[in-house]
Formats: structure tokens, C-alpha cells, sequence
């Protein structure tokens, strides 16, 4: 997807200090509306430090974030967050933990609660609504989790590694069940992930960090048409673009820098 002078989100030089620590070096990148853009690189490279300034929990010791050209530089409320683990309420059934961000605010209304129930419907829970988080497997419970983030109807969707603990079955049927909620939804997600085949198969983009302190290292577009199918991860355009992701965090310049790294955190 092309970039233009009008992105959706805008991180303009942003940095992160914690102490002696620099987390984030200076970092710019720009999403267009509707794109979907993952995020990989090495542990600790500060993606998810990026991914609080983003979404407003945390203020960046420098720089600011655009949301359709407004900043919102530490302020929370801006966008959708949804984590690896699922945070369902088990005291609250599918349609409350749906709604949980109206109920939050100070109540859902009838209007709200329908619209939680017609995206049950719509993504495969329907039958589920009345039923308590504990009853549901792993992969209905994202689905769940992904929904309520829907329900905010944030135009940015954060989603850090939301597939992560999921079984390697699981998280296939849950990859190609996001691509088919962004088609429909038209949403822009900025994707965390340590699976690179994960991120090439979702993305439009495939943004690859440095080790810490985390700056984009380099920005590659995905060249393969969609819909993509299973298959389209044995292709050739996959593997070449899979090899250069590889190349880009487990070089020998970047290994050398994790290790060192992290012997000096006492890791």
C-alpha cells in the first residue's frame, strides 16, 4: 500500500528512556488508513514500549503520535489494544465481556448490546453469547476478546501478540479468521509478533526492529497478492522475503548486539 502525505498513525521521532535505559532510539514510521502492518524483531527490541506510547499509556521521552494528524502523544482512549492474554472477565458472560467497554463507561445500552450480539453472529459465536469465558477454548476467547476491541470502534487496532498461546492448529484457523474480520471491517492494525511467518502471511507491511535500544531497521512491503491462501506460505516470494526478515534480525551484527545486551541487563 502507498504511503501518502495523510497517514492514519504517525509516530514522528519517538524515543523511550527508562533511567540509564534507552528502551526506543528515535523511530518514525507511518501507517495508512486500512493497512495492516506487523512488527517484528528481537526480544527486548521495544516493540511493546512503542506499542504503550502508541496507544497513550505511556508518554515518549520524545517525539509525538498522530492520529489522522491530531496528536495524542499521552493520551489513552485513541485506539484498540488487544494482548496475548485475553483479559475475559470470568464473572461476565460473551455478550458483557463484549461490551464491557460501554458497561465500563457507565452501561450498555440496548443498541450497544445488539450490536455486541450481531458481532457474535457475524464472526462464529452466536450460539456462545450467554456462556461464561470458561467455557470456551482458547481460540473462541480471542475471538471474544478481538470482538470487544472491535466494539470500541477505534479506527487503530493494537494487537500484540494476540495469537501467541495459542496451539500451532489453532493459530492458523485464528490467522486466516483476522484476515477475514479486517477485510469486513476495514480497520488499521498494527500487528506485534515473534512468528515471522505469522507476520508476512497477515501484513501489507512487515516492519523489522533492531535490538534495543529498538528503532525501525527496516520496512518491507509484502509481495503477495490477497487473498492469500495457506499455501502462499511455500511460495517463492514468501521464502525469499522470509530469508531477508532472518537475515535482518538474526545477522551476525544483530545476534552479537542481543547477546551483549542482555549480559549487560544480567539476563
Amino acid at each position: 500500500m502507498p504511503e501518502n502525505s495523510n497517514p492514519k498513525l504517525s509516530l514522528k521521532n519517538i524515543s523511550q528512556i527508562f533511567g540509564e535505559t534507552q528502551a526506543l532510539a528515535p523511530t518514525d514510521l507511518n501507517v495508512q488508513a486500512g493497512e495492516f502492518v506487523s512488527v517484528v524483531g528481537p526480544s527486548g527490541c521495544g516493540k511493546s514500549t512503542m506499542f504503550n506510547i502508541i496507544a497513550g499509556v505511556l508518554k515518549p521521552t520524545n517525539g509525538q503520535v498522530l492520529i489522522d494528524g491530531k496528536d495524542v502523544t499521552g493520551r489513552s482512549g485513541h485506539v484498540g489494544y488487544m494482548l496475548q492474554k485475553d483479559l475475559l472477565l470470568p464473572w461476565r458472560t460473551v455478550i458483557d465481556n463484549i461490551v464491557l467497554g460501554a458497561i465500563l463507561k457507565g452501561g450498555a445500552s440496548h443498541a450497544q448490546r445488539a450490536e455486541g450480539v450481531a458481532l457474535a453472529r457475524r464472526y462464529g459465536l452466536g450460539d456462545f453469547i450467554n456462556h461464561y469465558p470458561a467455557a470456551l477454548s482458547g481460540g473462541m476467547r480471542q475471538r471474544v476478546a478481538l470482538m470487544r476491541t472491535l466494539a470500541m470502534h477505534h479506527d487503530v487496532m493494537l494487537l500484540d501478540e494476540p495469537f501467541g498461546a495459542l496451539d500451532s492448529q489453532t493459530r492458523l484457523a485464528m490467522q486466516q479468521w483476522l484476515l477475514s474480520v479486517w477485510g469486513q471491517e476495514k480497520r488499521t492494525i498494527v500487528f506485534v509478533t515473534h512468528d515471522i511467518d505469522e507476520a508476512i502471511l497477515l501484513a501489507d507491511r512487515v516492519v523489522v526492529m533492531t535490538p534495543r535500544p529498538g528503532r525501525v531497521r527496516e520496512v518491507l512491503p509484502v509481495p503477495i497478492e490477497r487473498p492469500r491462501p495457506m499455501s502462499s506460505l511455500t511460495s517463492p516470494e514468501f521464502s525469499a522475503l522470509k530469508a531477508r526478515i532472518l537475515d535482518l534480525i538474526y545477522s551476525e551484527d544483530a545476534v552479537a548486539k542481543t547477546l551483549e545486551m542482555e549480559a549487560a541487563h544480567g539476563h
